[in-house]
Parts: C-alpha cells; sequence; structure tokens
C-alpha cells in the first residue's frame, strides 16, 4: 500500500475525531502534496504555503533559541490554519472553523502529526523522497548526500556585498 493512501486514511479519520475541521493536507517539507482532504481550496498552493510558512517557523525557533519547530497557528476572521511537524521530512496543516475547540485541534492534530511521520518514515524512509516505495530504475545512481548541513526547513542567509563600482557625482543639478 502507497504512503499516499495510508496518510489519506488518517487525514480522514482526523476529521470525524475533530468537529468544526474544514480540511487537512500532509505535504513534505519542501512543499509536494503527500495526501489532502481540503475541498474549496488548492492542495498544491497550500503546501507551497505551508513549506513557506515552515521556513520562517523555524527561523524563528532558532532566533528566539526555542528549539525545534513543532507547531505553528495562525488565527484569521474565519478560523485557524494548524501546523504540525509530522517528523523530519514532513507537515499536518489543518484548516478548522472559528468556533472549534483550539485543544482538541491541538491534541489530535499533535497525535496525527506524529502517526503520519510513522507512515511516511515506514513506506518512504528518512529523506528519500515522496516515490521512494517505488524501486529505482535498473543503474540509477543514488543521489549524494546533501552538502549544506542545515537543518530541512531553514533559510540560506544572504549577507549584502558592496558594490564594484563607485556612483559618478552628479554636477549641475
Amino acid at each position: 500500500m502507497a504512503v499516499e493512501t495510508d496518510v489519506l486514511d488518517e487525514l480522514r479519520r482526523l476529521r470525524t475525531r475533530i468537529p468544526r475541521l474544514t480540511g487537512s493536507l500532509a505535504a513534505t517539507v519542501d512543499g509536494l502534496v503527500l495526501a489532502h482532504d481540503v475541498p474549496d481550496t488548492e492542495p498544491e498552493g497550500l503546501a507551497a504555503l505551508t513549506a513557506a510558512a515552515l521556513g520562517v517557523a523555524h527561523r524563528m525557533t532558532d532566533a528566539a533559541a526555542r528549539g525545534d519547530f513543532r507547531e505553528l497557528l495562525v488565527r484569521g476572521s474565519g478560523g485557524y490554519v494548524a501546523t504540525y511537524a509530522a517528523g523530519a521530512t514532513a507537515v499536518l496543516t489543518l484548516l478548522a472553523e472559528d468556533r472549534v475547540n483550539v485543544g482538541r485541534l491541538h491534541l489530535e492534530g499533535r497525535r496525527s502529526g506524529a502517526r503520519i511521520a510513522d507512515l511516511v518514515a515506514t513506506h518512504v524512509g528518512p529523506g528519500t523522497g515522496r516515490h521512494a516505495d517505488r524501486p529505482a530504475p535498473a543503474g540509477h545512481l543514488a543521489a549524494p548526500p546533501p552538502a549544506a548541513a542545515r537543518p530541512i526547513g531553514t533559510l540560506p542567509v544572504r549577507t549584502p556585498q558592496r558594490p564594484t563600482h563607485q556612483p559618478r557625482p552628479q554636477t549641475g543639478i
């Protein structure tokens, strides 16, 4: 059984456990959809935005010295968007109405995040991608390990450089 099917089953069970949950999405930390149950929402766009928010959340927890990322909660006038870590390679994003029981949302979201992490680790393996449960083509070489030693989901820091030319003084203004 593919990881997408197992994760989708978990998302559907999650909807029955949380009243006022309007959608759920499991994605990789780089924004690829694993499975979704989000009516009236584009799952690919939500997964991409989740990856962007995850990068910022990682930077915030690092800057504030609060440890590893665990969850992110955003409240809008129409409800909540909650994102939970699902292992090192996946995230769970939940959409809920404004009147949801936030404690229940956190409880079930954390539990489902842990289940999804187990499913992804079992089917896919750590850091091997969305389709790792499929055999590699014959003669296919494994990708080399990443050269950068930064954690998944962190953004590179760019340092500004001095311009190579000097501006000309303006005369006659």
